[in-house]
């Protein structure tokens, strides 16, 4: 399919290669209800038959995805029709859009084809302004991404590749980290939910069958310790080992680079490639995110914050990502580059001060003292003794905790940009343009109050849509706004009162 722009009300289909690649998919997500049915009607005698009924129902319904779709690029609008109980038409102004992302997984790439989606708006959250074009030809979709977003023309772009200044790319000792990523554990929680789907159709115990029967009967006949050790162990070992296969699948050949056009593309991916295309002046802002175990090891994440980007979906899955888990000075270096030098990612921080500080201490200690009181109460009145010392442990733990967080806190205003930093957690700087905050929201509690301290969240339609500066002194605060945006208050600030007129008598 040509994706040449034409002021013509001319619909397209897109590849008709999707025929071979939406049954595929379906079937897949299909999967678990298709073993469900098998052993269902396996008592019956009619277990495959009726499996491959329901798998032809299947690649059926899949198929009217590609006769339903209708796709038309004028010199205004990105339009796509689709549905066939429920027809839908999405349309989008071009001079609207703000990022480009182009993927193709494996069966994509067999058969030469890309899925393009195109952002618009604010941060994506619903997908309600997002427009999905599954089935264009690689060339087709890498001339229409530099199209709408350089503006030039796809005759053009098709005869050779743009300049680019690569600002990063992926060193194989990145891929380190990546079991102190915790990605690993999100993995396991995905096959869990697979094989308890699985389970749950087809009424099969897997966990007393095949080879975890046997595995199950050895810890049980091992002693308690020894069998804690032994399952504590295989966890670590499966967590590590698809923490850097997730890593590998997700970032190998990754690629930070500026086109000359001043957008910025991120390319990733092993089996399933990614090609994210950011509009520089949409780009507002970077946040340096290092989760405890990523920094305890002096890892971080660059992540964009910009309009038209998918968010809260992690790091890896997310279209935000600049930088993937490396070592703390690579990601400051590219997220420096990508602000042209920036020094806002290394600045000293305004701490919040004593007062701060100490509400930090009083909220972790109060927490861990409900919970040793409660599991005293509870002990002393026939229950287990197990909480106590659980309680205790959380109780000490609460002490370096509150202290790492109090550590964090601290803002800037610098080179034209607010910094904020907090968390301990998952502790995050947080560098965001002044002229992409278009609100504020001051909020304190009745403890706040108490302390003369504010929350500060500046509001914008990029990223997370809100960032806040937590426990800030009140004055500081309306401070710190007035500096951001000084004609945005200048409106608010209370002018004085007008002398009164002199009268004659």
């Amino acid at each position: 399919m040509s994706v040449q722009p034409t002021s013509a009300p001319t619909w397209h289909r897109l590849s008709p290669r999707m025929l071979a690649i939406h049954p595929i998919i379906e079937l897949g997500r299909a999967l678990p209800a298709l073993v469900g049915v098998f052993f269902a009607g396996h008592a019956g005698g009619h277990g495959l038959l009726t499996s491959l009924a329901v798998a032809v129902a299947v690649v059926a319904v899949s198929i009217t995805r590609w006769f339903t779709t209708r796709l038309r690029i004028t010199d205004e609008q990105v339009q796509l029709r689709h549905g066939l109980l429920r027809r839908r038409t999405v349309a989008t102004r071009r001079d609207r859009i703000r990022t480009v992302d182009v993927t193709a997984h494996l069966l994509h790439r067999v058969l030469g084809l890309s899925r393009v989606v195109v952002g618009t708006g604010t941060s994506d959250r619903k997908n309600e302004s997002r427009i999905v074009l599954d089935g264009l030809t690689a060339v087709g979709a890498e001339s229409l991404r530099r199209e709408l977003l350089h503006r030039t023309p796809v005759a053009m772009t098709n005869q050779g590749s743009e300049p680019a200044d690569e600002l990063a790319r992926l060193e194989r000792s990145w891929i380190a980290l990546a079991p102190f990523t915790l990605s690993g554990v999100v993995t396991g929680l995905l096959v869990w939910g697979f094989a308890w789907r699985v389970e749950g159709e087809s009424g099969v115990d897997l966990l007393h069958s095949g080879p975890l029967r046997a595995v199950g009967h050895g810890l049980d006949a091992a002693p308690t310790a020894l069998a804690v050790v032994v399952v504590g162990a295989a966890i670590l070992v499966f967590v590590t080992v698809t923490s850097v296969i997730g890593y590998v699948l997700a970032f190998w050949n990754f690629r930070l680079v500026r086109h000359d056009g001043g957008a910025v593309q991120v390319t990733r991916g092993l089996l399933t490639t990614r090609a994210t295309t950011i509009e520089r002046r949409r780009l507002v802002g970077i946040e340096l995110s290092r989760p405890l175990l990523l920094r305890a090891v002096g890892g971080a994440r660059t992540l964009s914050i910009a309009t038209g980007l998918r968010v809260g979906r992690g790091a890896e899955k997310g279209g935000e990502v600049l930088l993937p888990p490396a070592p703390v000075d690579r990601a400051r270096a590219a997220a420096a580059r990508v602000l042209n030098g920036a020094t806002a990612l290394t600045v000293d921080l305004v701490s919040h001060g004593l007062r701060a500080r100490r509400r930090r201490y009083v909220r972790a200690l109060s927490g861990g003292a409900v919970l040793v009181t409660a599991a005293g109460v509870g002990w002393q009145t026939g229950g287990s003794l197990w909480p106590v010392p659980v309680a205790v442990v959380l109780l000490a733990t609460s002490v370096p905790l509150a202290a790492d967080r109090a550590a964090a806190l601290g803002h800037a205003h610098v080179d034209g940009a607010l910094v904020t930093r907090s968390g301990s957690l998952i502790r995050r700087r947080v560098v965001l343009a002044d002229h992409a905050v278009i609100g504020w929201t001051l909020h304190a509690s009745l403890f706040q109050r108490r302390a003369g301290l504010s929350t500060l969240t500046a509001t914008t339609a990029a990223g997370r849509q809100g960032y806040r500066v937590l426990d800030v002194e009140t004055p500081v605060a309306i401070a710190l706004a007035d500096a951001v945006t000084p004609e945005l208050l200048s409106q608010f600030r209370r002018r004085p009162a007008p002398a009164p007129r002199a009268t004659m008598r």
